[in-house]
C-alpha cells in the first residue's frame, strides 16, 4: 500500500492481549504513519513510581505520580518494529515491560490527573501528522474524531495463550496459563469498571474479534477501512 495523501488517524482500542500493539505497529509501517504507543506512556509512569517506592500504598502511588509528572519528558522512538521509550533522556524500554509494572499500570491509568496529562501529550503528538494509536480510550476520549476506529478483541483464553507464548519466547516460564487467564480477566474488570475513561467500544468503531484470525488478516481488514477514507 502506498503512502496516503491525506492525514489519517487510526484509533485501535481493546482489552489487554488482543494484539493491538502488534497490529498498530504493522499498520503504521504500511501507512507510513507515526506509531504512538500510549500503553508505554502509562507503563513509564508506573515504572518511575516503582523506582521511587518499591511497594507503594495507594496514597504513595498518587503522591509519587504527582511528583513525577511535574517534570515528565517522554520521547517515543519507533524503529525496526519496536518502540524505544525515553523518560527525561533515560532509555527504559525494557524495564517498563516487567510483570511488576504490568500489575501497577491499571491503577496508575485510573488516576485522573495522570490520564489528563498523558492524554494531552497524546493529542499534541497527533496534531500535525498521520498517526496510529492503540489503547483503551483512544477512539472514545483521546481522539474521538479519528478517521478510522477499531475495537480489537479476542477471548480471554486466546489472549492468555498469546501472552504465555510471548513470555516463553523470552525465557520466562515461571507463569502458568491459568494464572495468566486470571490476571487478564482481572485486568479486563479493572479497565471496564474504572471511573475515568473506562474501556468501551466507540459507537462508530468497527469491532474485530481476532480469536481465530492471524495478525496479517486483522491488518488487512483495517487497511481496507483506511482505503475507504483516502
Amino acid at each position: 500500500m502506498s503512502a496516503v495523501n491525506t492525514k489519517i488517524v487510526v484509533a485501535i482500542d481493546g482489552p489487554a492481549g488482543a494484539g493491538k500493539s502488534t497490529v498498530a505497529k504493522i499498520l503504521a509501517e504500511k501507512l507510513h504513519c507515526t506509531y504512538i504507543d500510549t500503553g508505554a506512556m502509562y507503563r513509564a509512569v508506573a515504572f518511575e513510581i516503582l523506582e521511587k517506592s518499591k511497594n507503594p500504598t495507594e496514597d504513595e502511588i498518587e503522591i509519587q505520580a504527582q511528583k513525577i509528572l511535574e517534570d515528565f519528558q517522554i520521547d517515543l522512538k519507533f524503529e525496526n518494529g519496536m518502540t524505544r521509550v525515553f523518560v527525561n533522556g533515560r532509555d527504559i524500554s525494557e524495564e517498563i515491560r516487567t510483570p511488576r509494572v504490568s500489575q501497577l499500570v491499571p491503577y496508575v491509568a485510573s488516576i485522573d490527573f495522570v490520564r489528563e496529562k498523558l492524554v494531552d501529550l497524546q493529542r499534541k503528538m497527533s496534531r500535525n501528522q498521520s498517526v496510529v494509536l492503540d489503547g483503551r480510550d483512544i477512539g472514545t476520549v483521546v481522539l474521538p474524531d479519528a478517521n478510522v476506529k477499531i475495537f480489537l478483541t479476542a477471548s480471554i483464553e486466546e489472549r492468555a495463550r498469546r501472552r504465555f507464548e510471548e513470555l516463553k519466547s523470552k525465557g520466562i516460564e515461571s507463569v502458568d496459563l491459568e494464572t495468566l487467564q486470571r490476571e487478564i480477566a482481572a485486568r479486563d474488570r479493572a479497565d471496564i469498571e474504572r471511573k475515568i475513561s473506562p474501556l468501551r467500544q466507540a459507537p462508530d468503531a468497527i469491532r474485530i474479534d481476532s480469536t481465530n484470525d492471524r495478525i496479517d488478516q486483522v491488518v488487512a481488514m483495517i487497511l481496507e477501512q483506511c482505503e475507504l477514507i483516502r
